[in-house]
């Protein structure tokens, strides 16, 4: 068995998993890449992939994890190695774990798409609009995988079932679709349909949790990801806050080109006029 995750946290969920129940032993394999963020733009050619791999390594300059993160990996090297040990063991099944947001959704279009000569080999496990049990035994309905207690994984091994035929047509098509569009910012709107954004959809979150008192961008980066209702990644906003800069609509103090936490942010007079006349329309 090979257990597929979109991310870092869930191959040690997944561990866990397994030392409930060792008739999940196998090995666990991470799709790296946050395809929800990003050019697409003919991702399944090395062109289109360098491409994307030269856009990340921009974002990541000045970022705590270096720019060098950009490169460092090939999920196309993940997907081979699958495809050999299925070649090598006709009983071996991959079990891709998927939670309801758009960067599993993405990470899962994205991998199934490389595998429709292996019909039956796939199971899928969609914890879509699924009820489960909290830390403090109340009902919850997650998004993300890592917000599942280990345990509650064991009741959640029987949603796995082989992607059907359909999908391995209609699934591929839908990607294909959302790849031509190639919009900067891909969203769940419900089940696995995906919805095109463009560069600025986050923007009104970075503006939100900016003041007219100078703050430093990395606290105003962890404020932003702790509140946004649609999570994405810090490289992504960080990178909308840079942007931001740029245009003139947050005023920043220090060297942005070193680090997160080398400079300061805050709003100009007539951005903080908008944002405040926004919050009191909101509310």
């Amino acid at each position: 068995m090979i257990h597929v995750v979109f991310n870092e946290s869930e191959v040690d969920l997944m561990k866990q998993v397994i030392a409930l129940d060792e008739s999940l032993s196998g090995e666990i394999m991470q799709v790296k890449d946050d395809l929800a963020v990003g050019p697409l733009s003919g991702i399944d050619t090395e062109d289109g992939w360098q491409a994307r791999v030269e856009w990340w390594r921009g974002l990541l300059q000045g970022s705590p994890y270096k720019e060098s993160l950009a490169g460092s990996f090939d999920d196309r090297q993940t997907v081979n190695q699958v495809k050999q040990q299925l070649d090598a063991d006709n009983d071996e099944q991959v079990w891709v774990w998927m939670g309801q947001n758009q960067h599993d959704v993405c990470g899962y279009y994205w991998f199934m798409s490389q595998f429709k000569d292996y019909p039956g080999r796939l199971m899928v496990l969609y914890m879509n609009n699924l009820p489960f049990i909290n830390e403090k035994g109340q009902i919850f309905y997650p998004s993300w995988l890592s917000e599942i207690q280990p345990r509650e994984f064991l009741k959640a091994r029987k949603l796995a079932r082989p992607i059907t035929p359909s999908e391995y047509e209609v699934d591929p098509d839908e990607w294909k679709k959302i790849c031509d569009e190639n919009a900067m910012i891909r969203l769940l709107e419900g089940g696995k349909k995906l919805v095109s954004k463009d560069e600025t959809f986050y923007d009104s979150d970075v503006i939100r949790n900016i003041t007219a008192e100078w703050q430093k961008a990395s606290r105003v980066l962890s404020n932003i990801l702790h509140r946004m209702k649609i999570k994405t990644g810090d490289v992504f906003i960080m990178w909308r806050m840079k942007e931001l800069i740029a245009a003139g609509k947050i005023e920043a103090m220090g060297e942005l080109a070193k680090g997160w936490k080398d400079f300061d942010v805050k709003l100009p007079g007539t951005v903080q006029a908008e944002a405040t006349e926004s919050s009191e329309t909101t509310a």
